[in-house]
């Protein structure tokens, strides 16, 4: 049977797994900076790519390829190239596939760190950025220019929970001869297959649902080999690599992904509905309730809601830090993707370095609290939140 037959939550567990000399069990972590060569000629046919086989870890190691290799296989990729945060894999994505003079089309509804590294560094090597709507397919057809190279999303969206139409926007970004970048963090590629929606690429920050439980830093790339070739070489000379050490931690994360992504989408779902009963929320989004505006989207093109519930609360920035002081259960942190639940006012934090106008065209108000829904029993992480809310 090949690998490609099997379902995600056996990928998770065995797909990419290569066995040493020793035919240990477990996935071996190789903490090594370099690696030996037989002789010269071997060094030579390595270095110039005659020869597979591992060089510099920087760029080759076996526990990072069993890290990219198994990734890959989930999304459906032919190839991945891992980094060492999420933030340098969204970097490698665009120094590797975009050059001077080229022009960006982004969702509005963008981690904060995303929109900074658009604005304020790729903007220094003449690449520009034009932001338009998460939902409205139409905003992306008028915002393409002759110079247009890549669409870049998030779905759901950070911290709204926007859905965006990835095939609609993927027809729109191949009518161009733009790439469609989608950053899968929030789904991971159990709940969403944005490759077989129709997107080029996928990005993702490992280190929240993949890791699951806080502990490293990783990012990745993926898709085809031919637009990860330039990603890659990226990588090789500039170095924003993930550490064997962590690349062997998400291995073991992945493992249990299915199981956690189950969990977290099915306590943010009785945490949502609940937050919809409390007479000082005024705004409950959360994908898998009927009461978002994208829900049937969601429901078409993710498995699950995710673990994502975002809320806001009369009373505005006051209230939303009352709320989040008042917590003695939730870890006040901008994490997310954790086995323990999160909370953070996003203006103030993950959103606090764009511009108060930028916020407010994101929707991203005063009021507005993030929640990362975590494994403990729900009627929990209510009373914590309840003593707040009162």
């Amino acid at each position: 049977m090949s690998e490609s037959s099997y379902q995600p939550e056996t990928l998770a567990v065995h797909a990419g797994t290569a066995r040493s000399q020793f035919g240990e069990h477990s996935e071996a972590l190789f903490l090594t900076s370099s690696f030996v060569f037989e002789n010269a000629a071997q060094a030579a046919a390595r270095f110039i790519g005659e020869q597979p086989g591992n060089i510099y870890s920087r760029f080759t190691n076996p526990t990072v390829t069993m890290f990219e290799e198994r990734l890959a296989a989930m999304e459906g990729a032919e190839q991945c190239v891992a980094t060492a945060s999420g933030m340098s894999a969204i970097l490698a994505c665009v120094m590797g596939v975009l050059q001077n003079g080229d022009h960006i089309v982004a969702s509005r509804s963008l981690f904060g760190a995303t929109v900074n590294l658009f604005n304020n560094i790729i903007k220094k090597f003449g690449v520009e950025t034009s932001y338009v709507s998460a939902t409205d397919v139409t905003e992306w057809q008028a915002a393409v220019r002759p110079n247009t190279r890549l669409f870049f999303l998030e779905t759901p969206s950070n911290p709204l929970t926007e859905i965006s139409d990835i095939a609609a926007i993927a027809a729109v970004a191949k009518k161009c001869g733009a790439l469609l970048a989608v950053d899968n963090c929030f789904c991971t590629p159990v709940l969403q297959s944005p490759l077989a929606l129709g997107a080029d690429i996928v990005i993702h920050s490992a280190t929240k649902y993949i890791d699951g439980q806080g502990r490293a830093l990783g990012g990745a790339v993926l898709g085809s080999k031919k637009n990860m070739e330039s990603v890659y070489g990226f990588l090789r000379t500039a170095g924003p690599a993930m550490s064997p050490f962590n690349a062997w931690v998400f291995l073991k994360g992945m493992e249990t992904l299915k199981l956690r992504m189950d969990a977290h989408s099915a306590n943010a779902l009785q945490l949502a509905r609940w937050l919809e009963t409390q007479p000082n929320v005024t705004r409950v989004l959360y994908p898998g309730l009927p009461s978002h505006p994208q829900h049937k989207l969601a429901m078409k093109q993710q498995k699950t809601g995710g673990g994502i519930v975002s809320f806001e609360v009369r009373g505005g920035k006051a209230a939303a830090w009352r709320v989040i002081d008042s917590t003695r259960l939730l870890s006040i942190t901008a994490n997310l993707g954790d086995t323990k639940t999160t909370i953070t006012h996003p203006a103030s934090t993950t959103h606090a370095r764009i511009t108060p106008e930028a916020r407010a065209a994101a929707g991203i108000s005063d009021g507005l609290i993030r929640i990362a829904v975590g494994l403990e029993a729900v009627v929990d992480i209510q009373n914590d939140l309840s003593r707040g809310l009162r």
